[in-house]
């Protein structure tokens, strides 16, 4: 990094060394893994790297590796260890014939950077950028910046969350997020709220603060920045005690769907007559 705008390419991404940070930028084609796609680039201070690693990599490769510091960048917090190595885009893969020069831009890092392993005060890495939605087993689930939404379907959301109906969580009301890879059993996000009880969390299928993820849906490259955005906006967020802002007023057709619905499952012997009487009320009110 004698100079700046310095680049190293490699398998999927290409990354340009600047005095102050490291530019990734990866590429785009079948077989970029889908999360580096839907990344694009990023912007990695030196403060954010707490390592750098260069080591042998499968089928005359060699993999340079920039650790990332704890708590400096949302995504990788938000994935908690759950990204497999193909999948994490602080690996640049290069052809072993490149190893001397990626050697030089390692040990060019390494003298760069003061190797902190501390936890960080704060994000150091730009989360990704709002609007962000997907679609889980059981819901859309929607972030404008402010607020998570939750709009349940008809043919996967349980009988608990149709009786809680479609949900609204504004980031000031969160704690945290907590992120399942739908790569692993029982994936799922789960919004966590300022004022929990202390109570052990539901199965995130009968949980209203809850998304569950399947064949299909919920992908890690839409699901996770979806959960660093919403973990980077809680982290910013405004003091517990702060009144959020009220939600938008419903859609009439939304609301009238919701309530035929709701008479179906009340037909069905789903919900009480008082849980009909009170969830339509609630739905009413909206109007």
């Amino acid at each position: 990094m004698s100079r700046m705008g310095d680049v190293l390419a490699g398998f999927h991404a290409a990354w340009e060394f600047e005095s102050d940070s490291v530019l990734i930028r990866f590429e785009r084609g079948i077989r970029t893994p889908k999360l580096f796609q839907a990344l694009g680039e990023r912007r990695i201070p030196l403060e954010a790297i707490a390592a750098v690693t260069l080591t042998p990599g499968k089928r005359g490769t060699v993999v340079l590796h920039a650790v990332p510091r704890p708590g400096a960048d949302p995504l990788m917090e938000a994935a908690a260890g759950q990204l497999k190595e193909a999948g994490d885009p602080y690996r640049l893969v290069l052809p072993a014939e490149r190893e001397t020069l990626a050697e030089y831009y390692a040990d060019e890092l390494r003298a760069r950077i003061t190797e902190d392993e501390s936890p960080a005060e704060r994000y150091l890495v730009a989360p990704p950028q709002a609007p962000l939605q997907f679609k889980a087993y059981d819901a859309k689930a929607s972030f404008d910046g402010k607020s998570v939404s939750f709009r349940w379907f008809w043919t996967g959301a349980s009988s608990a969350k149709w009786k809680a109906g479609d949900q609204r969580f504004p980031v000031a009301a969160l704690s945290g997020v907590e992120w399942r890879s739908p790569e692993l059993f029982e994936g799922h996000l789960r919004l966590i709220g300022r004022d929990g009880d202390g109570a052990p969390p539901l199965q995130a299928d009968q949980d209203p603060a809850s998304v569950v993820f399947g064949l299909g849906y919920g992908p890690v490259h839409e699901s996770l920045p979806f959960a660093a955005a919403v973990l980077a906006a809680v982290r910013s967020a405004v003091p517990a005690g702060a009144v959020p802002a009220a939600g938008p007023r419903r859609d009439p057709a939304d609301i009238a769907d919701r309530i035929r619905h709701l008479g179906e499952l009340h037909e069905a012997g789903l919900v009480t007559d008082e849980e009909f009487s009170t969830k339509k009320a609630e739905l009413l009110a909206e109007l």
